[in-house]
């Protein structure tokens, strides 16, 4: 009945097999603790019931406990955990550090040969994404990771490579790296884009890249720039000239956690106001820009608490009045934008391409509001946020505006409101350049994939249909790329 096991059941043949299959039959399942770890013998009497204990289980799921939980190889050797394995299991064989190191290099090699077997199962183009940094002992490292759609149309993404790399850090060092990298998983010929931040070493290592790799319309697509780090720039370049209101809740901030009592003092009075305490003042870090702004926002919810504190503590002198108050409120405001369209940027259980053109086009017309604004710091910091977008975003990313047409939620009509918005005088000359290196990366797809169509006859079925602007066939390019581009 648990295991579909079948046996004699004529009482000449005896029950004898049964019984030896019960004790070893995987699908016997206890309803009790006790029934599973207790059972009475031959004279009655009540002891340890035998368990079957799988040695080569136990080995590689202590190895899976070691590498997601980032445990010390040595920890296998130490003498408390090698006490419990023997109370659990009194004929446990004790491992070694190295044979715990075996055992995860085992697993790695299967986990590779199933990681390759899905990125060739993949329909689409594999969309990659790396970074540099160095570690506190100053050696650099470099990452790769492959963003693709799966066969069964999930968003997939998988570290492929993580390693050391030597100096110098040049761009034809990190170009023969990646090639590398891309060889060993065999999709050099697969690649659609590749996600980097602004350091100048990655732009001469994505031209090295561009001949050494099978890319899309010459590599006019190839390269894509991190967007939430431009917008890290951005913003920090209208930070540097901070407002003497926004020192003032810094120096707030420093102290109301300066100290046990002056903390107490704090949340009794936040208390007398009657806001939550579980929320709490944020301090700002100079490396990240959204800690000023958190730091703002936290400091307006206890604005009453903030000002009643003034009043009962002498020694408080930092607080804004109210003039610096209103000052703050429209900093946050301001910078509030920022910080939503970071959040979109930084997503990754979805895809943020489509949530590109939405969210630079909100940037750039706020930046446009603000430069005219009668607010002296908010003008001046719009004015260095905009020369600082102008560098980076000057023109939309082509491939970005391509993505927000196969959104249903925006189509063409939100690319041309905006192309209207924006370059107003050479609006339709911009907008009809992007139509045509739209239909431009659709005929290099469907040049390249046999496509069926109910329109052509049996003998051009399956020959790839090649569109201009003006054909018929809009609706139909569009699903077709909407598959195809999908993978980008």
């Amino acid at each position: 009945m648990k295991c579909d096991a079948k046996y004699i059941a004529e009482s000449s043949h005896g029950t004898g097999n049964m019984l030896r299959h019960i004790r070893s039959c995987k699908g016997k399942v206890y309803r009790g603790i006790g029934q599973m770890i207790l059972q009475s013998n031959a004279s009655g009497a009540v002891e340890n019931r035998p368990s079957t204990f799988k040695f080569d289980e136990f080995r590689e799921i202590l190895a899976l406990a070691i590498d997601r939980h980032n445990l010390p190889l040595q920890f296998v050797e130490y003498e408390g955990i090698r006490a419990v394995f023997s109370y659990l299991c009194p004929e446990v064989k004790h491992v070694s550090r190295r044979t715990i190191k075996n055992d995860i290099m085992k697993i790695h090699a299967k986990e590779k040969i199933k990681l390759d077997e899905l990125l060739k199962r993949a329909p689409g183009r594999i969309a990659i994404t790396s970074d540099c940094w160095s570690s506190i002992t100053t050696d650099g490292y470099i990452s790769l990771t492959a963003h693709f759609i799966e066969k069964n149309w999930r968003l997939g993404k998988r570290v492929l490579a993580f390693s050391f790399i030597p100096p110098s850090h040049t761009g034809a060092a990190l170009a023969e790296k990646m090639t590398c990298f891309l060889k060993q998983w065999g999709i050099e010929k697969r690649i659609a884009s590749i996600t980097l931040d602004n350091a100048s070493s990655n732009d001469s290592m994505v031209e090295t890249l561009k001949y050494d790799l099978d890319v899309v319309s010459n590599g006019d697509y190839f390269h894509v720039r991190c967007c939430a780090h431009i917008l890290n720039l951005i913003v920090q370049e209208g930070l540097k000239e901070i407002d003497d209101a926004v020192l003032k809740v810094r120096e707030c901030v420093k102290y109301c956690k300066g100290s046990q009592g002056r903390k107490q003092k704090f949340l009794q009075c936040v208390q007398h106001v009657s806001l939550e305490s579980s929320r709490g003042l944020r301090q700002d870090v100079p490396t990240r820009w959204n800690s000023t702004y958190m730091m703002l926002d936290s400091a307006l919810f206890y604005k009453k608490a903030l000002l009643h504190m003034k009043a009962t503590d002498a020694n408080f002198v930092h607080c804004p009045n109210s003039d610096e108050w209103n000052r703050i409120e429209k900093i946050c405001k301001f910078l509030s934008v920022f910080h939503e369209v970071t959040l979109a940027f930084s997503g990754t259980k979805y895809r943020t391409s489509n949530l590109y053109f939405p969210n630079v086009l909100k940037v750039r017309l706020l930046l446009k509001e603000h430069m005219g604004s009668a607010d002296r710091f908010l003008k001046t910091m719009a004015t260095k946020m905009n020369e600082k977008f102008e560098k980076y975003w000057s023109d939309f990313s082509t491939i970005m505006a391509i993505a927000v047409v196969f959104d249903p939620r925006y189509k063409l009509q939100v690319v041309e409101w905006a192309y209207k918005k924006v370059y107003d005088q050479t609006a339709d000359f911009d907008l009809e350049l992007f139509k045509n290196k739209l239909f431009s990366l659709y005929n290099e797809y469907a040049s390249s994939t046999p496509t069926s169509t109910t329109k052509h006859d049996e003998n051009t079925r399956n020959a790839p249909v090649i569109v201009d602007q003006a054909s018929d066939s809009y609706m139909e390019v569009i699903y077709t790329l909407k598959v195809l581009f999908f993978s980008i």
